[in-house]
């Protein structure tokens, strides 16, 4: 396929530009022509994080002319398995880990507020926008077709409660010796995933740990523990491994199922 500038345009701006020249945001528009440098009628792709790539043209005026908008140039099927990171967000590095998870391949972040966490965010849909424009960069530049969604963010045991029961959720523990590598526990526990609309997810604490009463809370609700590494991981790390760990998981579940 061309090596072509990616942009990540929502899909409802494509559909209703139908038959006609679609305009680019300011910042869009900075990008591509100040950023990128893309010369007027040179070629670009478009993606609108739904599976769809379209071949595009730029244009005078900051507008683009997308090729064939009812046929896309390429269209990929969306995981039939689906991947979930929920995350304490932590002091530093949460933009690092949106960077990260999204070019690996997660399908779904969650934010988290627990008992320990170090930093108590105010302002918080100022920064959801921010983190959603981050994602939007990693999508274009890994060549994703498909756009992780990131969740508001919410307490612990309330995103626990609200789970549905066809979900797969693992919680991060460091120092429990009893507790299964995360890679060999989704082996064991993979049937009890419904792959039509469960989620695997695996849940990263915060730096200073687990409190107490959210320990109860796991026992009492019969969550798995598990470890990442034998060694102590700070929150960017742990979480950045645990969604390696699950993506090859995923990639060899679907090599072995010929999904």
């Amino acid at each position: 396929m061309d090596d072509l500038i990616r942009l990540l345009i929502q899909n409802d701006r494509i559909i209703i530009t139908k038959n006609k020249n679609l305009k680019l945001t300011r910042d869009e528009a900075h990008y591509l022509n100040k950023v990128m440098r893309i010369k007027i009628g040179k070629e670009i792709f478009i993606i609108n994080g739904q599976g769809s790539l379209w071949k595009a043209k730029n244009l005078e005026d900051n507008f683009i002319e997308i090729n064939n908008i009812d046929k896309p140039y390429l269209f990929q099927e969306k995981e039939k398995i689906k991947l979930g990171i929920a995350v304490v967000v932590p002091k530093s590095g949460f933009e690092d880990i949106l960077k990260m998870c999204t070019e690996i391949g997660i399908d779904f972040i969650q934010p988290l507020f627990s008992e320990r966490q170090v930093k108590k965010f105010s302002n918080f849909a100022n920064k959801t926008l921010r983190w959603n424009s981050i994602i939007n960069e990693a999508v274009e530049q890994s060549e994703r077709l498909w756009r992780p969604h990131l969740f508001s963010g919410v307490n612990l045991i309330d995103w626990i409660d609200s789970r549905d029961f066809k979900d797969l959720i693992s919680i991060s523990v460091t120092r429990d010796n009893s507790s299964e590598n995360l890679n060999n526990w989704v082996k064991k526990n993979q049937n009890l995933l419904d792959e039509k609309s469960g989620v695997l997810w695996n849940v990263i604490g915060p730096e200073g740990g687990w409190s107490k009463s959210e320990i109860e809370f796991f026992i009492k609700n019969k969550i798995s523990f598990v470890k990442l590494s034998e060694t102590i991981l700070r929150t960017s790390t742990a979480t950045v491994n645990a969604t390696s760990i699950l993506n090859q998981w995923r990639n060899d579940f679907k090599l072995i199922n010929n999904l």
